[in-house]
């Protein structure tokens, strides 16, 4: 944040990419919320202009709508301020039904904060005609979604890149730029259809946008979720964990040790049960309940620029 908040095209920072991997670690959810709150205070601490603070969330079926309206809800100086979603469902020729996409629409219509696809692109129907973007940037979701990040730029081991800097090479290469066996810089050339297929798409796109001037707000914060049996963990408005409080364990309050250590309260009952400092660290492979990424570590390098079409919704915060 110190080194970013000075460039005027930063839109904003994300707090957490897929921290909560799988249906039955909602309970990560309050440090997550947290760590939203320190950074805004340390943005708000320094001087810094109002640059949003959003999450990144995977596309787990059972926590829908919870973690967004979770991580939305309550004292302003505590939630996100976007959402972004790691959607894999629209693989291969679908539509809106088949793809799940009109769920997505009704679950997120309300929502009052900017809501954007933070990684969108299945693979696992070739080749890739990412006939999503007409959807996602066109009438049907345009009004209610900000836009979208295509994964991923450059080509890796998962194949899911739009561009490679030379062809793979074996693990053990080394030189300059070279990486994992593949190279990292130089001159960028097509993955083809793949690349052509995206461009395609997004020539017949004309997304619009709301300009400052016209910005009107007329929703409110959705209400704190309650726990279900099964699914979202976390009781309502919890409250979040801080820095230098205790953690316990069990139904017995045992104390362990942790550093840094931190308290929640977010059973599902709401009783004063404890978050284990494990919940947080969520698999880095994401759930998806029609289409994921293929096997194999997600790739860090290209997914930390994405390829970015549209985020119109930023813009009437900055």
């Amino acid at each position: 944040m110190d080194e970013f908040h000075q460039f005027d095209n930063v839109a904003g920072f994300f707090v957490g990419n897929e921290v909560i991997a799988k249906n039955d670690q909602s309970l990560a959810a309050p440090y997550i919320k947290a760590a939203a709150r320190d950074m805004k205070k340390y943005r708000d601490s320094k001087g810094y202009r109002n640059i949003p603070i959003g999450y990144s969330a995977a596309d787990i079926a059972e926590l829908r709508p919870n973690l967004q309206n979770y991580l939305a809800c309550g004292n302003e100086s505590q939630a996100i301020d976007f959402f972004g979603l790691n959607a894999y469902e629209w693989c291969g020729k679908n539509d809106m039904m088949t793809s799940g996409y009109n769920t997505l629409n009704a679950m997120s219509k309300d929502l009052h904060i900017p809501i954007f696809f933070s990684e969108t692109g299945c693979n696992t129907v070739r080749p890739r005609d990412f006939a999503d973007q007409s959807a996602i940037l066109g009438p049907e979701m345009n009004d209610i979604w900000s836009g979208t990040m295509v994964y991923e730029w450059i080509e890796e081991a998962n194949n899911y890149g739009i561009i490679s800097y030379g062809p793979k090479l074996e693990p053990t290469a080394t030189g300059a730029n070279i990486e994992d066996g593949f190279t990292r810089k130089g001159q960028p050339t097509p993955v083809v259809p793949d690349y052509p297929n995206l461009k395609s798409q997004w020539a017949t796109l004309n997304p619009t946008g709301v300009a400052r001037t016209a910005y009107k707000p007329s929703l409110s914060a959705p209400a704190c979720p309650s726990s279900t049996a099964g699914g979202w963990l976390v009781n309502g408005d919890v409250p979040l964990p801080t820095i230098g409080e205790a953690i316990t364990t069990g139904a017995s309050g045992t104390k362990i040790q942790a550093t840094p250590t931190v308290t929640s309260k977010t059973s599902a009952t709401g009783a004063a049960n404890s978050v284990s400092n494990s919940a947080s660290a969520a698999s880095s492979t994401p759930t998806s309940t029609t289409g994921s990424k293929a096997s194999g570590r997600k790739e860090i390098a290209g997914m930390a620029i994405g390829l970015v079409s549209v985020m119109l919704g930023f813009m009437i915060w900055l």
